[in-house]
């Protein structure tokens, strides 16, 4: 089921989020919020005042309903930004699929630390999980087609490297990670790029994105060590996607089309430029995306996978 790690076949993809340096950046970053949220610089009162400074315990991560793994490479950044007394041994991997009740893996050491991180852990594991488990769902739909799923900005600020990574991790892929890393010409760029009233044209968009493209020069003033390659255009009628197809867009975003409009929208690329991918969204669910992929489309992205995600329900259950 876990499509991430799998290499696409297509000339040019998003840059999948990894559990590398970057995300442990900033999930570090989310780790020291969470701890002054929970300590603000002082210390577990209640601990403290009924638990002894020597006694140890040990505890289990045990989910309260199946589901797909992620979060577990963030607990141990987590032990040592507390700079806790704490051995985290994981049962299952990013990616694994775990049944109610089947543990996650086990934290044992100095049992003060492990009643004032247990809230942390578990705020970050159970968003992550939620997420992984909701993309697999999805993912499951599209089982017999050719269509992959991918997630959107639409994140939760903060979050979006460890949103995208637990997407990943329910056999997902990604989308663009940020302004940055992706031309994307939407409505609002063709309607504020023209002159004079009148909207930049599709195709003259895609020629002034390719232009800067192949200039190959990072903008001064930023850290950009090179220039997106992936020039990915949204249309809203058949006629702009016949506008824009001669000008060779590595995607084109069909965005809100009727089922019927997403079929000739596939056949009219087919006719005139079978090479470029074309990327369903708007009006995904759980519901309607077998459909959507049943048209002929190559991607569809949905940004339910992270905003309409819940957590889910997992506990620390303590040895005795």
């Amino acid at each position: 089921m876990d499509q991430a790690g799998q290499k696409l076949d297509v000339p040019l993809d998003f840059d999948r989020v990894r559990a590398d340096e970057r995300l442990a950046a900033d999930t570090r970053r989310l780790i020291s919020l969470g701890i002054a949220e929970d300590l603000a610089g002082s210390v577990d009162w209640t601990s403290l005042a009924t638990v002894p400074q020597e006694a140890r315990g040990a505890c289990e991560i045990v989910p309260r309903v199946a589901g797909v793994t992620s979060g577990i490479v963030v607990v141990d950044w987590i032990i040592e930004a507390m700079q806790m007394d704490l051995e985290f041994r994981p049962t299952k991997q990013d990616g694994d699929r775990f049944a109610r009740g089947e543990s996650l893996g086990s934290l044992q050491g100095r049992a003060i630390d492990l009643l004032t991180a247990e809230r942390l852990v578990l705020n970050i594991v159970s968003r992550l999980c939620g997420v992984a488990t909701l993309t697999a769902r999805y993912v499951e739909q599209l089982r017999g087609t050719a269509a992959r799923l991918y997630d959107t900005r639409k994140t939760t600020t903060g979050w979006r490297r460890l949103e995208k990574y637990a997407v990943g991790c329910g056999g997902g892929f990604n989308h663009r990670s940020g302004l940055y890393d992706a031309f994307l010409i939407k409505d609002n760029h063709l309607a504020l790029g023209g002159t004079a009233g009148v909207p930049l044209s599709p195709a003259s968009a895609i020629r002034r994105a390719r232009a800067l493209r192949d200039q190959n020069q990072r903008p001064s003033g930023t850290e950009q060590s090179y220039v997106p390659q992936i020039i990915e255009i949204e249309v809203d009628s058949l006629d702009q996607l016949r506008s824009c197809l001669p000008e060779s867009p590595d995607i084109v975003l069909v965005d809100n089309f009727p089922l019927e409009k997403l079929k000739e929208a596939v056949s009219l690329r087919n006719e005139i430029n079978p090479q470029v991918q074309l990327e369903a969204s708007g009006g995904v669910t759980i519901d309607t995306i077998a459909a959507i992929a049943r048209t002929g489309v190559e991607r569809i992205s949905c940004g339910a996978l992270t905003h309409q995600a819940t957590w889910l329900d997992l506990g620390l259950d303590w040895r005795q």
